[in-house]
């Protein structure tokens, strides 16, 4: 693993500015230290920033095919170390090694690529009657990632920074450094010049607020719950930088009445236990008809027995769940959904059979639910999952609405324009039709309290740009 005492400022590893600080950093698996990672301060924030500062007046005016080819030579290198990316994945956040190579690494490639050939026609100009209405990089950004999806949360805000002519400082997971801690590596070995991309681990109060305050950074980019990203918002609002967030979320998953039910009752409950639940847009809510309850209940009982759980380094479905804090987060929600009257048809408290050491949750299947339980209101992140009946499409439609959160939306039936329709009625901003699977070309982000703004493809583009009319171009 990688060198997290240090921080990759101006294009070299250096020592935080004041005295080090470690804190262990915590394999999930095994509840042993697998590092320590140095926690940066406000003065720490105050080099980076100063070195992304110096480095934007050259690189926000470098070409496109400038910009192209240096997001080729990171690709590059990023595919040099991919076993690398994803052992550590599989070390600071337990996903399993399936799941590293499959979805975690191959995910921050995804950015990168779709960064790289969406700017060969991503246009910066146009012209309106006599005016000119150009889009320039924004300036120097700042990046708060979480540790869940590391390197998709990463590379979805540096790879389109990068791509419009920005320069970023990035505060990744202190909870799961490693990675980023590789991507820095990438960068310097593909020659992203000294100051364009500046690493310093750190926690929220130490680092993250510094970059939201920070009068030089000029756009603060942010990942995580709802509640740190209030205060993110707050601290951003005195020097009036754009803020750009992706939050959580208590996603929907209309299933309805049709001979596929029971084969997408399945699918439902495989992606919601999809990396132990710790998903923002899991669709942790399985909407289905009261009339054929028995027959899911039956169905999600037999798809949630299978999930095989224990060691990620072994060919398993799920690995723990991140760290201490998290775990008993979980068995709070479990234990008050069950004195609230739910009923646990597969799973429950505790961890499963034969793990007494790692952050291991039992596959846990609701029955019994109403949508005004804490357990259906509440994003859980673990691999937790609520079975709601309706008596109607509509009735279905409104209580996948009844969230505060409005980040994605799923719909699975035989009859394609009748899930269309649903889907054009669900307030999120991503809806998966008929299990269709994430597109790197479709842009993501939420509605009311899942955040604002829009990552993923040439949308991301236009969060890190600002736009100028240069009135009487064309006279």
């Amino acid at each position: 693993m990688p060198d997290i005492t240090k921080f990759y400022i101006d294009g070299q590893w250096v020592d935080p500015v004041g005295e080090l600080n470690l804190l262990d950093v915590i394999n999930p698996a095994t509840e042993k230290a697998a590092g320590q990672v140095a926690l940066g301060t406000s003065a720490d924030v105050d080099a980076a920033v100063a070195a992304a500062r110096r480095a934007f007046d050259s690189w926000s005016q470098t070409s496109v095919d400038d910009r192209i080819a240096l997001l080729g030579a990171i690709i590059a290198e990023y595919q040099n170390r991919f076993a690398d990316l994803a052992a550590a994945v599989t070390e600071e956040m337990g996903a399993p090694t399936g799941l590293a190579n499959a979805a975690q690494v191959p995910i921050g490639l995804a950015h990168l690529a779709t960064a790289a050939e969406s700017l060969k026609t991503f246009s910066f100009a146009e012209d309106r009657g006599s005016s000119r209405i150009v889009k320039e990089p924004i300036g120097v950004c700042g990046f708060i990632t979480p540790w869940n999806w590391p390197l998709n949360q990463v590379m979805c805000k540096v790879a389109p920074a990068i791509a419009t002519g920005c320069t970023m400082v990035l505060k990744p997971s202190e909870v799961a450094p490693f990675s980023a801690a590789i991507v820095a590596e990438i960068f310097d070995a593909a020659g992203v010049p000294a100051g364009v991309f500046n690493l310093v681990n750190g926690d929220g109060p130490g680092v993250g607020s510094a970059l939201a305050a920070h009068p030089d950074i000029d756009l603060i980019s942010f990942t995580g719950s709802t509640r740190a990203g209030i205060e993110v918002a707050k601290n951003a609002a005195p020097t009036v930088k754009r803020v750009a967030q992706e939050l959580g979320g208590k996603s929907p998953n209309i299933l309805l009445d049709d001979a596929s039910l029971t084969a997408n009752v399945a699918a439902g409950v495989s992606s919601m236990m999809v990396n132990s639940g710790q998903s923002c847009n899991a669709p942790s809510r399985m909407l289905v008809p009261n009339s054929r309850i028995d027959e899911v209940t039956a169905a999600v009982a037999e798809a949630a027995k299978s999930i095989t759980v224990g060691d990620p380094s072994t060919q398993v479905f799920l690995g723990p769940v991140v760290s201490e804090p998290q775990f008993a987060k979980i068995q709070g929600l479990i234990e008050r959904a069950i004195a609230d009257g739910a009923t646990a048809v597969v799973g429950g408290a505790g961890r499963p059979d034969g793990l007494e050491t790692g952050y291991y949750v039992q596959p846990t299947v609701f029955t019994g639910v109403t949508n005004d339980m804490e357990i259906a209101r509440t994003e859980v992140f673990g691999p937790v999952l609520v079975v709601i009946g309706y008596d109607s499409v509509d009735e279905a439609i409104a209580i996948g609405n009844d969230t505060e959160y409005g980040l994605a939306g799923y719909v699975s039936g035989e009859d394609v324009e009748e899930v269309r329709r649903i889907g054009s009625k669900l307030r999120a901003g991503s809806i998966s039709l008929n299990s269709a699977p994430v597109d790197p070309l479709a842009p993501f982000g939420g509605y009311k309290r899942s955040g604002n703004g829009r990552e993923w493809s040439d949308y991301a583009f236009n969060e890190f740009l600002e736009v100028k009319s240069l009135l009487g171009f064309g006279s």
